[in-house]
């Protein structure tokens, strides 16, 4: 997760950013995610801003999470490997949840070397 508030204008950037990682023009876009190709324009100039159907139709054709073009998280891959993680998550019971939080935070505080878990 990113440690900052997001840019009231995060979106705009993280919208044209994802596109051009993807090498797809404004029309491109708008072409495969069933959007009027000047709705893009729009909303990476700062106009509008996308509905919630229209940004997961963003997210999915660009291939990012909706967290990323959100500001939410900054590696637009990171949030797509995160989610297989948490598919079920809601299916578990709270003491399950809570096993599975405390293995996820073992292996963050692994992954920088930290004390808590085994090396």
């Amino acid at each position: 997760m990113s440690d900052h508030t997001p840019s009231p204008d995060v979106f705009q950037e993280r919208l044209r950013s994802a596109r051009v990682l993807r090498k797809l023009s404004q029309g491109e876009l708008a072409t495969r995610a069933g959007l009027p190709p000047a709705s893009i324009s729009h909303f990476e100039n700062g106009g509008r801003k996308p509905s919630f159907a229209n940004l997961r139709r963003l997210a999915g054709v660009l291939e990012v999470t909706t967290d990323y073009l959100l500001g939410r998280v900054d590696n637009p891959e990171m949030g797509r490997a995160a989610d297989p993680l948490y598919r079920n998550f809601e299916r578990l019971n709270d003491a399950d949840r809570q096993l599975a939080d405390d293995f996820m935070n073992m292996l963050a505080s692994r992954r920088r070397g930290e004390p808590g878990g085994p090396q």
